[in-house]
Order: C-alpha cells, then sequence, then structure tokens
C-alpha cells in the first residue's frame, strides 16, 4: 500500500529513543538511505546510546549518481519519477534494505519511503535546517508506522 499525505511538525515529532525501543522490543534492525537529510536521520539514531543493537548503518546518497550505483535504484525511474519522488524513495528504502540485510530500510529524499510500500509526502515551510530535522523525525514516524504493521 502506499500512501501520501502531509504531516505537520507537531505530528512527525518523533524521538530516536521511541523508534530505537520500538526496533528492540520487536528484535528487528534497521538501515536508513539518506539524500535531503544528508546523514542527519543516521546521526540522530546513532546519538542514543545502545543503539548498536537495532541500526546497521546506512547511505548518504544526495547526488543521482549514488542512488544508482550503491542503491540501485533504476535511471529509468530516476528520469521519469525524479529524485525527489515516493517511487524513488521507496526503491531507496528497498535498496538500503537489501545492501545491509536489515528488517527494515527507510529513506529520505524529499519524500520518506520505507519498506513494505509506506510512502509519506511533506511539505515543509522552514529554512533549510529546520526542513532537514522536520524530515528525519519524519522518517522516525514512519518507521514507528512500518513496525505496527508488523
Amino acid at each position: 500500500m502506499r500512501w501520501r499525505t502531509t504531516c505537520s511538525r507537531a505530528l512527525c515529532n518523533v524521538q530516536p529513543e521511541v523508534a530505537l525501543r520500538a526496533l528492540a522490543a520487536r528484535q528487528l534492525t534497521l538501515a536508513v538511505a539518506e539524500g535531503d537529510t544528508g546523514g542527519l536521520l543516521l546521526e540522530s539514531l546513532t546519538a542514543v546510546p545502545g543503539s548498536s543493537a537495532s541500526i546497521l548503518g546506512g547511505v548518504v546518497a544526495y547526488h543521482d549518481s549514488l542512488k544508482t550505483t550503491l542503491l540501485r535504484v533504476s535511471a529509468a525511474s530516476l528520469a521519469q519519477y525524479g529524485s525527489v519522488s515516493a517511487e524513488v524513495a521507496e526503491a531507496m528504502a528497498d535498496g538500503v534494505r537489501r545492501i545491509t540485510r536489515a528488517d527494515v530500510g527507510v529513506a529520505t529524499t524529499g519524500i520518506a519511503g520505507g519498506t513494505r510500500g509506506l510512502v509519506r509526502e511533506y511539505r515543509w515551510e522552514g529554512d533549510r535546517q529546520q526542513n532537514r530535522v522536520a524530515s528525519a523525525e519524519a522518517a522516525l514516524a514512519l518507521v514507528l508506522e512500518l513496525l505496527s504493521k508488523k
């Protein structure tokens, strides 16, 4: 199932600790592929003591060439849908999950996507750093949503 929705900053404000507790409770691992957040999502997760029990790692694929070579996002999808699209976010999440063998993959590329076809589109109105933080928090909210379905 693929959903596109908007998310206010207040609704997406998820602390990394909450997502990590949910992963640990289910004995699941997570990997992240980041575009627009530039590593901020993984940094927020790995700053929590004990995060290595659930976090395998991630890829910052800001440029399309890394999306295709590292994450195996098809060049056709990038050309057809654009790098900031639900299709590419989902492909990035699948790619990082595959290369790390994580149970769950999540990606940010202006749109947050995760394995199992959940995709969220967000529109932020802050400055660049505020938008990066909001996108990282929204990705954590998506992880919690994915876990609620497991």
